[in-house]
């Protein structure tokens, strides 16, 4: 099941009242992918950061959290037109536009990327490090276990860090000190992506890349070369890329832009044209 949330927000300042004062509307609504259920609807109002007006679309009324709200909750449960209204908002045309919204950005908010993982090692009494890169999204996890029990002694976890193309890389280290040379192959880096995905690498002392010198003096390209020599790669490749997709959309150089260009596509939530006006007046009568 993948349950995509619509969360909106407005933010106001109510006339009538001395000072300022800021007014907050959070409305939105929840739909499964799989049954195509609207599983849930909600509107929030709040003034000065507390909660003022809640709807509630079960008993589709509204919710007085402070007693200031009770005049106009009392009020506006009177309104049945109004109520059947956010009732036919919330089962129809919020769901519509989330559908919108995610077939739009269906790329992104369906993109899952698997990493390449690395072990990596500075000199044979360094922590050996599992380096995952090129992942997509950041809800992830890695880590080492032993066997098929995670562990939790003797590793140190970095922070989920993006990279210039979207993605994301992470790593984890394992200290090795200790290690005896039997033990090796009973030892695995996982990478957990949200979802259920998983990349697994078992250690393993011929896969290790390192920058420590050799017996002739020289040093493992293994690291060094591999990642600078990719790193110098990517860089032309991607100013060759770039300056031919410049070249393409700006052959003549700078242009006058349509600022309506997306007003057709998009149009507007009615959500916040039919808010705007009751609300506003509720708040003048109970500030």
């Amino acid at each position: 099941m993948q349950l995509f949330p619509a969360l909106f927000f407005l933010l106001g300042i109510p006339s009538g009242a001395p000072g300022a004062h800021i007014v907050q509307y959070m409305y939105g609504c929840e739909w499964d992918d799989e049954t195509d259920e609207v599983v849930n609807g909600y509107r929030q109002i709040g003034y000065d950061g507390e909660d003022f007006m809640v709807y509630d679309q079960k008993t589709e009324t509204w919710i007085a959290p402070v007693q200031q709200a009770v005049h106009t909750k009392q009020k506006w449960d009177k309104d049945k037109a109004d109520l059947a209204y956010w009732k036919y908002y919330y089962t129809q045309i919020c769901p519509d536009w989330l559908k919108k919204y995610v077939e739009f950005g269906r790329s992104s908010l369906m993109r899952k990327d698997l990493p390449s993982v690395s072990l990596l090692q500075k000199t044979p009494s360094s922590p050996l490090t599992c380096h995952t890169t090129g992942f997509y999204p950041d809800r992830a996890d890695l880590f080492w276990k032993k066997d098929e029990e995670e562990l939790h002694e003797d590793v140190v976890k970095g922070e989920i860090l993006p990279n210039h193309d979207g993605s994301f890389q992470m790593s984890v280290d394992l200290d090795v000190s200790g290690l005896q040379d039997e033990d090796w192959g009973r030892y695995s880096c996982v990478f957990h992506l949200a979802g259920g995905q998983e990349v697994s690498k078992r250690l393993d002392k011929r896969d290790i890349r390192t920058n420590r010198k050799t017996n002739d003096g020289g040093f493992d390209t293994g690291l060094i070369g591999g990642v600078l020599g990719g790193i110098a790669v990517l860089a032309v490749i991607g100013c060759i890329i770039g300056f031919f997709v410049y070249k393409k959309k700006h052959p003549k150089g700078f242009r006058a832009t349509n600022t309506c260009e997306m007003s057709s596509l998009a149009g507007e939530d009615p959500a916040v044209k039919k808010g705007s006006s009751e609300e506003q007046s509720m708040l003048k009568t109970s500030a």
